[in-house]
């Protein structure tokens, strides 16, 4: 039987891949308590890159390039779910843990498509389950959606957890391929905690880099590029015109719809621009977007704003987000290196959904009520940890 204790102990390995579709972080995460009193451990981060094929695949569908083939999206499904596996796997083997110490798996899948109510997280829990040896939590948007919500974000109520703090309020700042933003206020509970996507993180840098780059290395490593350009003002503000950085919350976005409003706002353009100038003009709408979701949200800036993801290490993006914050923070600071908060905060929810507890906040994602996230695989194993 479950140990319902408030001082239950499990680990769970955390696996996240995102929108920029880079790779596999896995989180190997210690875990003590339950619901928001929950703590937690990083054991170990551990990264795979996915090859460029497979990447190339990933933002073919992502683009509505090969969205017919069906035989080419199952043997993709089946290309990121061993990616994942072989991760997970070298992450214990460097923590010197086995799947026989593992709760189990969370595993959040890539997303190829998502526009609420619809979302594609590609991802085959099963063959994971038989590769690493261990029961695995996956699919964690499709309960949100299916009361009403958002499906996204998915990450505050590991915020909460991991970040609130009891005099100050908080802005945690996540830049993968599309920004998001949860706020907190340090005596609001858990109900009150406000996020939603910003709108564009690294993806539209990203895309310039793949298409007007195409022999790089697929993004703008440490925002260098995006250092020697200059901002075509005209052009970002074209871009934050559009309806989305208006839209009040709850609400959330994909990196293809970003692309789209940037390459429309590009069109009208009457003049090449070089490379380096999209790229820091891209930045400015990444921190812009950012910065004005903040303010028009709560009113000013936050006491804090703390931030992870790729976007952390781009110097560009962090040196602006800096010159409008009285005080920022990476997770680094705070003993979360920004390339594991989300594989970690999925370790959280995975842990919610083994104790059968909501995980998903409603104030967040426009959903009609709590529920309890995620799908779960069990080992097929014999020998193989049960649920928890």
């Amino acid at each position: 039987m479950p140990d319902d204790s408030p001082a239950r102990e499990r680990i769970i390995a955390g696996a996240m891949s995102g929108t920029s579709a880079d790779g596999v972080d896995v989180a190997i995460t210690r875990i003590i308590g339950r619901g928001t009193s929950m703590t937690a451990q990083l054991l170990h981060h551990h990264h795979r890159s996915y090859d460029a094929a497979t990447r190339s695949e990933i933002f073919a569908f992502r683009g509505g390039e090969a969205s017919a083939n069906l035989a080419r999206l199952a043997e993709l499904g089946r290309t990121i779910s061993l990616t994942y596996a072989t991760t997970i796997n070298e992450a214990l083997a460097a923590s010197r843990l086995s799947a026989a110490d593992l709760a189990a798996v969370a595993a959040h899948g890539q997303t190829l498509y998502h526009a609420p109510p619809n979302t594609i997280q590609w991802f085959d829990p099963s063959l994971v389950a038989a590769e690493v040896g261990c029961p695995v939590v996956s699919d964690f948007r499709r309960a949100d959606l299916a009361a009403g919500g958002q499906g996204a974000p998915l990450v505050p109520f590991a915020d909460y957890v991991l970040f609130r703090h009891p005099q100050l309020s908080r802005a945690l700042i996540n830049i993968g391929g599309i920004a998001n933003v949860t706020l907190l206020h340090g005596e609001w509970p858990l109900e009150r905690t406000l996020a939603f996507d910003t709108g564009p993180g690294n993806c539209i840098s990203d895309y310039l880099c793949r298409t007007r780059d195409p022999h790089g290395p697929g993004y703008d490593v440490g925002g260098q590029r995006a250092m020697r350009g200059r901002v075509i003002m005209a052009l970002a503000e074209r871009v934050l015109l559009h309806n989305y950085f208006r839209q009040p919350p709850p609400k959330s976005t994909d990196g293809p719809d970003m692309i789209r409003i940037f390459e429309k706002s590009l069109a009208e353009e009457t003049r090449p621009h070089p490379l380096d100038d999209l790229l820091a003009t891209a930045c400015w709408i990444t921190v812009g977007s950012v910065t004005h979701a903040i303010k028009s949200v709560w009113g000013a800036m936050t006491d804090e704003a703390i931030v992870s993801g790729g976007g952390a290490k781009n110097e560009m993006i962090f040196t602006w987000l800096r010159d409008s914050c009285d005080s920022l923070a990476r997770t680094d600071d705070l003993g979360i290196p920004a390339d594991a908060k989300e594989a970690l905060a999925f370790a959280l929810l995975a842990a919610a959904t083994l104790d059968g507890e909501p995980s998903n906040v409603p104030s967040v994602t426009g959903a009609k009520r709590a529920v309890v996230l995620g799908s779960i695989t069990p080992s097929p194993s014999p020998s193989g940890r049960g649920l928890g």
